[in-house]
């Protein structure tokens, strides 16, 4: 059996913390995993400005209850469930994505929970496990599931690695330049036929 594993922000929605950045104006927070590869330095970051800010939860979701996936996100995670089993694996909280996840059709989704106190702020957030993409792929081939990963960021990298095949998907210049070893392409027709072609039982 073949898995597919999907990144979530820049690969089938648009990146949470831009969108927010851009409601509030401020700069710093449009950082992302394309950015910082370092992920605790970037949510350290991030909570930061959260509380100079004084920004919590609710005023996260107000902006992400404005967001619908990228345009064919929907259909290419419909065409793709059909031939593959599918899991996204995001560095996002289930706190962020639910309402995403049931535009495309709820999917199943591993990623981390944040923990928000009485007056709504962030205090800090949990991952599942050190390198959790990674051990997520490596659990899934223990299983002898093949498993065909993509991914947008830094913080996909050891997952593409880890997978019997790896794809970067709209992914900057700066990752492709770092990871040649991984096709890239650009748009979902392209990730489409990459799928088939990596695929051994497509």
């Amino acid at each position: 059996m073949e898995l597919a594993c999907l990144d979530l922000e820049g690969v089938l929605i648009p990146e949470i913390w831009i969108k927010f950045a851009e409601k509030t104006g401020i700069e710093a927070l449009k950082a992302t995993t394309r950015d910082v590869p370092d992920y605790d330095e970037l949510m350290q970051q991030r909570l930061r400005l959260l509380d100079e800010n004084g920004y919590g939860l609710q005023e996260i979701q107000e902006v992400i209850d404005t967001l619908d996936p990228l345009p064919g996100a929907r259909e290419f995670i419909d065409w793709l469930r059909e031939r593959f089993q599918v899991i996204i694996l995001s560095d996002t909280f289930y706190e962020f994505a639910m309402p995403l996840m049931a535009k495309l059709g709820h999917p199943t989704l591993f990623c981390h929970k944040l923990s928000v106190n009485d007056e709504g702020r962030i205090t800090d957030y949990h991952l599942r496990q050190p390198d959790p993409k990674r051990q997520s792929v490596r659990a899934f081939q223990l299983l002898n599931y093949r498993v065909i990963a993509a991914g947008d960021s830094y913080n996909d990298t050891t997952m593409l690695k880890q997978a019997e095949a790896g794809i970067l998907f709209h992914a900057p210049q700066n990752v492709i330049d770092e990871f040649p070893e991984f096709p890239a392409v650009h748009d979902y027709d392209a990730l489409r036929e990459k799928f088939l072609e990596l695929s051994t039982e497509n």
